[in-house]
């Protein structure tokens, strides 16, 4: 069902199969939350067009691929020529999944999508900017752009400032919102989430293979998670100009 008519889309299906990664696991639960969370509020459904940017090892190109079905179509992009031989091998049984190598900015696609998503890719890139605009050139108006990236500096260990060494802006989820502005997108929501936790547990295991130390008992706050959907609108060349308010 496209997204040109919002009033006969169908109810999404929750995406709480995401598929179990040995390297992820904590991906596989705190953040799963929140992309369930952005994936109903949209209504994605089945025959939707959906392309992963960033996807990695492919969970949330998997996860979308299960929600739109054999009708639907799902691009898996990644810059890595290794990510995508991951993502083909972990999606085999699912010919809706299109594994693709490319730059966030040089995004191209074979065909408009529906649904953009990012997650854990802004932090690492020089040009968010270009990024996002690439995202929005790709989408259909009246499709989304939906983006999820931390605010590393607010997670804490035992009251310890979290930092994540190797990423270019580790609290670029604390822009998010004006990023998604001066794309030219609609902001139509955006929020943040985290999960905290002391003792044994899905996230000490997790820190405990991030960093190779265990916390034991300290207290965690891990860094939230911020989530902003964009709308966008009608496009003149390479402009992305404000849709006309719509109710949602």
């Amino acid at each position: 069902m496209g997204l040109n008519s919002p009033g006969n889309r169908q109810a999404s299906q929750p995406a709480d199969n995401l598929p179990a990664h040995p390297n992820d696991p904590l991906r596989n639960d705190v953040y799963r939350r929140p992309l369930e969370t952005a994936l109903g509020r949209l209504g994605v459904a089945s025959g939707w067009r959906c392309a992963d940017v960033g996807a990695g090892s492919g969970d949330v190109s998997i996860a979308l691929a299960k929600i739109v079905g054999k009708s639907g179509r799902i691009y898996s992009v990644d810059i890595d020529p290794l990510a995508r031989d991951e993502v083909a091998s972990r999606a085999a049984t699912f010919s809706q999944v299109v594994a693709i190598t490319q730059a966030g900015e040089d995004l191209l696609l074979p065909e408009p999508v529906d649904l953009a998503f990012c997650r854990f890719l802004l932090m690492h890139v020089h040009d968010q900017a270009a990024v996002i605009r690439r995202m929005a050139l790709a989408t259909k108006p009246g499709g989304f752009v939906v983006m999820q990236e931390p605010i590393t500096s607010a997670g804490r260990i035992d009251g310890t400032v979290f930092s994540m060494e190797g990423a270019l802006y580790p609290d670029i989820g604390a822009l998010l919102p004006s990023l998604t502005r001066q794309a030219g997108l609609e902001l139509i929501d955006c929020w943040a989430e985290s999960q905290a936790w002391s003792g044994e547990g899905i996230v000490s295991s997790y820190l405990e293979h991030l960093t190779g130390v265990n916390p034991g008992d300290s207290p965690v706050v891990l860094p939230p998670l911020v989530t902003a959907i964009g709308r966008v609108g009608d496009m003149t060349g390479s402009k992305i100009l404000p849709s006309s308010p719509t109710e949602w």
